[in-house]
């Protein structure tokens, strides 16, 4: 053994650390430096060229709502861009100055949004701490958009950018991407000569111009590939498109159109069920112009497409299309402001008619491609209704989930394929009613709504779990009761019964079929998760549509339209012996509008006496929640345009709006006790109070920015959580 081996062996650790520790700093000196550590950079010589940033920092707050100066070190100059993602220190006290710069403060990340020579701030500047990204995600065009729609909903900046811009994978910005594929030839108009302005419009697009149109699509799967059709013929033009679908299900099927119109590679998906590293190399596509063509769910309506020729919203009045996180946009407006800012093209869709979209028609913003009436008739199923009358004399009614009328035509239509039953809530517990005149079945002790739970004989209250034994209706007096609303699950069980050769399939918020074969099966779906089935369905039954009519909502009358023509529309038509029933009072407006399938009449009407009660959307309308005490404070202190209406507050019972979802006091079953609060939830004992704020048309921005001030003054003199108000500007749900 030599002298060294000795040394090492014999214990003598402390001199062959050294060693070890000698290699290790030679290895880190020789790997790759990090361009900037986040430090404070102190002493270090600033940019020779415009040293001074504007950064917007990620402050959801409306009185940071502006952009913060920060010098921008020398070895950061060549990175430091505009639209870059940064990490600044934030919070730092005037006293913390050292050598002429402000230190301290904890790291927070934001966009720096330009570069100037001199800052109007006369004091020390912190420095940048880091370039997170040399990648530009925010340019000039959506950081335009953002602003105008923080202002807009009385939001901030930073708020609408966290929807905009979606996180950074290192990943996915490590992707070469090359150039646009060259445009495509235009198409050939297609089923778009079913409409009368049809043709017209694609062809306006293909020439580069910038119609703006509301489709009414005639029922069938071909509203897909009528998209895809517009999106190629403005590619054609040599500019780009955009297309918002409210969920995953549509957004696969307009993306398998536009795959098979345009091939492989020529548009980009941005979804949530992507995934992050996913999602961020597509939107990074569209944002290097690589793409030029997206489809997507709610949060693509901010992609930044180059050169946009159009945008297009499917079926606006989904309430996928809403979103829930603060300033809480809607699609539909967002995509207005990107059509007015940058001069495009704007298609709505749908096969339904929202107020909202009967009103751009009516102010001359844009123009109706409808069908003709012989048209309609000819793709359309027949309608058939079963009203209350005939559900008193029909025996089987009473004793069975369907009338007669209903059991008839699924029998018919089992022969020939699948027949699609919607019910109007997922589930299996039905809340219950007297059977004689239909009044709700409430609890004694706190008269929460009774459920019979898993077809169990004992009644339970829905609020306080409390069992009610001899239940009688107060009203009649009668013992005798029936389901208000029976659930998805429930339903599918007595069908099985009812045929019990018959498949049964359900499709609901668990789990949601995309397609269906064609072959004889009964279809159990809630609304909106209506499966596709292979050459449409043999007939429909639209269950309960009192309950969806009997909502206690300005909308009760278009949602259930509008429901129940998405599911009439994947029905074969009249010629195939397509049939729709639906369980509903027939002199009812949304009823007779089913019948004639004319949604475009009944929202043409809805709008005429929503201008003369002067509601939404012929007025602007503001929400805001919050604690008795704190809504009444909040109303003493902002100052309403003069023309302004108050009309409240009242105690709120539904939930709270913001982020997540409350519940008036004692609305909570026994199994919610114990569990977590979410964020923005009514907390035990506490009971919410709301205010709607009115304004005619032409003072919602004076609206949205007065209420943003009085918030923004009230956030800067740190009230508490409790004092706190939310404010949601055209909030979907007024009551």
């Amino acid at each position: 053994m030599s002298s060294e081996d000795g040394k090492r062996g014999g214990g003598a650790a402390g001199d062959a650390e050294p060693e070890q520790l000698a290699l290790v700093r030679e290895a880190v000196r020789k790997a790759k430096v990090p361009r900037a550590k986040p430090r404070t950079w102190r002493g270090a010589a600033l940019a020779k060229e415009l040293p001074v940033a504007r950064v917007l920092v990620d402050k959801g707050v409306l009185h940071l709502d502006r952009y913060f100066d920060y010098a921008v070190p020398e070895e950061l100059d060549a990175v430091a861009q505009p639209g870059v993602r940064v990490r600044v220190r934030f919070g730092a006290g005037g006293r913390n100055v050292r050598e002429g710069r402000r230190e301290g403060g904890s790291l927070i990340d934001g966009f720096l949004v330009e570069r100037v020579a001199e800052s109007d701030y006369a004091g020390p500047l912190a420095a940048l701490a880091q370039v997170v990204s040399p990648e530009p995600v925010l340019g000039p065009e959506l950081l335009g958009l953002a602003r105008a729609v923080a202002d807009r909903y009385a939001g901030s900046l930073a708020d609408v950018l966290q929807l905009a811009v979606p996180p950074r994978h290192a990943r996915a910005e490590a992707v070469e991407m090359g150039g646009p594929a060259q445009p495509p030839v235009a198409p050939e108009p297609g089923s778009w000569l079913r409409y009368g302005r049809g043709e017209d419009f694609l062809r306006a697009l293909a020439g580069g111009g910038a119609p703006r149109a509301v489709w009414t699509a005639l029922p069938g799967p071909e509203w897909a590939e009528e998209i895809a059709r517009a999106v190629r013929a403005t590619l054609a033009s040599g500019r780009g498109a955009l297309v918002v679908v409210p969920a995953g299900r549509p957004a696969a099927r307009v993306d398998e159109a536009l795959r098979e119109s345009l091939g492989e590679g020529r548009h980009a998906l941005l979804t949530a069920d992507a995934g992050q590293e996913r999602r961020y190399r597509e939107w990074l596509a569209v944002q290097r112009g690589a793409v030029r063509a997206v489809v997507g769910t709610r949060a693509a309506m901010f992609a930044p497409v180059r050169d946009l020729g159009l945008v297009v919203i499917w079926d606006d009045g989904d309430a996928g299309h809403s979103d829930d996180n603060a300033p809480f946009p809607h699609v539909r407006e967002v995509l207005e402001l990107r059509a007015s800012r940058e001069k495009c093209g704007f298609l709505l869709g749908s096969w339904s008619c929202t107020v909202e979209a009967a009103q751009l028609v009516e102010s001359g913003w844009a123009a109706p491609i409808v069908a003709g009436r012989e048209q309609v008739r000819a793709v359309a199923p027949l309608v058939r209704t079963v009203g209350d009358g005939e559900l008193a004399r029909d025996e089987a009614a009473r004793a069975a989930r369907l009338p007669s009328l209903a059991w008839q035509v699924a029998r018919d239509g089992l022969r020939d394929g699948p027949v699609l039953v919607q019910v109007p809530r997922r589930g299996y517990v039905p809340r219950m009613a007297c059977a004689r005149c239909r009044e709700p079945a409430r609890c004694r002790h706190c008269a929460g709504p009774l459920e019979a739970q898993d077809g169990a004989g004992a009644l339970v209250c829905g609020w306080c779990g409390r069992e009610e034994p001899g239940w009688h209706c107060p009203e009649c007096g009668g013992y005798r009761l029936r389901a208000q609303v029976v659930g998805a699950r429930r339903t599918a069980e007595e069908l099985g019964r009812a045929f019990p050769a018959v498949p049964v399939r359900t499709s609901g918020r668990e789990h949601v079929l995309d397609t269906v074969p064609g072959t004889p099966a009964l279809v159990v779906s809630t609304p909106g998760a209506e499966p596709v089935a292979e050459g449409g369905y043999a007939a429909a039954l639209l269950l309960d549509g009192w309950a969806m009519l009997g909502r206690p909502d300005l909308r009760a009358g278009e949602d259930a339209l509008r429901r129940w023509i998405g599911a009439a529309a994947l029905v074969r038509n009249q010629g195939d012996r397509g049939t729709v029933v639906v369980v509903a009072e027939p002199t009812l407006r949304p009823v007779q509008a089913l019948v004639r399938w004319d949604p475009v009449g009944h929202a043409v009407r809805e709008l005429a006496e929503r201008a003369e009660l002067g509601f939404p959307p012929v007025s602007r309308m503001a929400a805001v929640s919050g604690t008795a005490q704190a809504v009444v404070d909040f109303l003493g202190a902002v100052e309403l345009p003069p023309d302004a209406e108050v009309l409240g507050p009242v105690p709120m019972a539904g939930p709270v709006p913001g982020p997540g979802a409350g519940r008036v006091p004692g609305a909570g079953s026994a199994a919610d006790a114990g569990r977590a609060r979410r964020a923005g939830a009514l907390s035990a004992g506490e009971q919410w109070e709301r205010a709607l704020i009115r304004v005619p048309p032409g003072s919602g921005a004076a609206l949205a920015g007065a209420l943003k001030s009085a918030q923004a003054a009230r956030m800067a003199r740190g009230v508490s959580e409790v004092a706190r108000v939310r404010i949601r500007v055209d909030p979907s749900d007024i009551g």
